[in-house]
């Protein structure tokens, strides 16, 4: 396995990504302040700025997190993140994904996760998921992606405390195959 490259600065005809950068606090802070956002969410209460704080520290610290763009407006939508290399089980985990509400429903979840699965496939041969046990509009959408539920574990997210998780995964023949066959 190739040094797996945690930050690229990816783009198609929907959206960019590019390394969340500490000056970038506001711009996704401005999206992340929405507490429907996090409903669902192990931590309902990220929407409060100080728990954010911790949040936008873990990310920046992880050196995996990204701003994600609408291409259209050139404006922040949300973020995601590689994190967990693990080359021994040749994985590594895509998470901490949150949208700007005017963008859910829409073809921007999947052009950015699209981004990072192709990514990620160029260096593992699987791609984990792990999402809360009561995030049903996180699992779906990554259901839609063609992730497959393996098991369910108890996880502690950055500065926070241990919540019932769900592990997806999704292996580079299935996300290849469905890849190839859309094209078709």
């Amino acid at each position: 396995m190739s040094s797996f490259e945690f930050q690229p600065t990816l783009e198609n005809e929907t959206v960019r990504i590019q390394p969340l950068q500490s000056a970038d606090f506001e711009l996704l802070y401005k999206i992340a302040s929405d507490p429907l956002l996090w409903e669902q969410h192990p931590n309902p209460n990220r929407y409060q700025r100080e728990v954010f704080e911790t949040f936008f520290k873990g990310a920046i610290e992880s050196g995996g997190a990204f701003l994600v763009f609408d291409k259209k407006t050139n404006q922040p939508i949300g973020s995601s993140r590689f994190s967990d290399l693990n080359p021994g089980q040749n994985t590594v985990c895509i998470g901490y994904t949150f949208i700007a509400r005017d963008h859910w429903g829409s073809v921007y979840n999947r052009a950015f996760k699209t981004l990072m699965l192709d990514h990620a496939f160029r260096f593992v041969e699987h791609v984990v998921f792990k999402i809360g046990a009561c995030n049903i509009r996180s699992q779906t959408a990554i259901e839609r992606l063609g992730a497959i539920k393996i098991a369910e574990a108890e996880i502690a997210y950055f500065g926070e405390a241990e919540k019932p998780n769900f592990i997806y995964q999704i292996e580079k023949k299935a996300w290849e195959h469905r890849t190839q066959a859309s094209v078709i």
